[in-house]
């Protein structure tokens, strides 16, 4: 460290401390919000779209197209997603276990995925008479598509602990597994252990930044006219998450472990 220059005063290192930092803190509580009243949710995407727009004029992003950026800061907040374990999965789900778990887990990322896009496609009807108001809605858009990415990254990792896969690795090196297997929309080969240590290589963040961008193109239906981009965006993103818990409980299917087989299975099967 050179220490030639002038010592920073606490505050200003309170200003300059990492702008992701309060992000990934938003959408940590938004992805969890399921006791959150409406009024609540839109407060805290409120928030997450004024710290989007503050992150991407300070790093100089602009425009929808920031593709690279919005792929850094989803990297940057993916190990913050709380993922759940299977016990407390079946705990918060009324016991339940197996198929039905996974089922409830999917019924509820598509209530929340619907949840943000009505949200953001009623905050967008607002402002679609006020044209200035309009200039805020890039980061508007970003903000929906960070926390419904969120929604689906934790969706596909809790899906694991369902089906037994294990993925191992660190906490940030598990988080970004999860979110390159949401980029390609499947699950992650737990006979491939270095499909985790890889997930940062450049075909990964290309992957990532692709899906990041068709998910906020999808959020683009809701800058209609009254509530039109609130029933599109509500519905768009429901039908996307459901196709990926689909899609994914399909590839776990396949990829779990095989379950020892009960005794007397052979004679019942004979």
């Amino acid at each position: 460290m050179n220490d030639s220059g002038p010592a920073e005063s606490p505050a200003a290192s309170a200003e300059e401390k990492d702008p992701n930092e309060e992000v990934g803190e938003l959408v940590g509580r938004l992805v969890q919000a399921d006791e959150l009243e409406g009024g609540e949710r839109r407060r805290l995407l409120g928030r997450l779209t004024k710290a989007l727009a503050d992150g991407g004029r300070k790093a100089g992003a602009s425009g929808v197209g920031r593709g690279r950026w919005l792929a850094d800061v989803f990297l940057s907040i993916a190990p913050r997603i709380p993922i759940r374990d299977l016990a407390t999965l079946s705990e918060h789900h009324h016991g339940l276990t197996g198929e039905q778990l996974a089922d409830d887990l999917v019924r509820t990322a598509q209530k929340a995925t619907m949840t943000v896009g009505a949200i953001g496609g009623a905050l967008a009807a607002a402002e679609f008479a006020a044209p200035p108001l309009l200039l805020s809605a890039p980061a508007q858009l970003v903000a929906e598509t960070i926390v419904v990415a969120a929604v689906e990254v934790k969706l596909l990792a809790e899906l694991h602990a369902v089906y037994g896969i294990d993925v191992p690795g660190t906490g940030t090196q598990r988080a970004v597994a999860f979110a390159a297997a949401w980029s390609k929309q499947r699950g992650i080969d737990p006979l491939a252990p270095a499909s985790v240590t890889l997930a940062l290589g450049a075909a990964t963040k290309t992957a990532l930044r692709n899906r990041l961008m068709r998910t906020l193109g999808r959020h683009l239906t809701t800058l209609g006219p009254f509530l039109t981009g609130a029933v599109a965006g509500g519905m768009l993103n429901r039908a996307a998450t459901k196709k990926l818990g689909e899609a994914v409980r399909a590839d776990l299917r396949i990829k779990r472990p095989a379950l020892p087989r009960p005794a007397g299975s052979a004679e019942l099967e004979s």
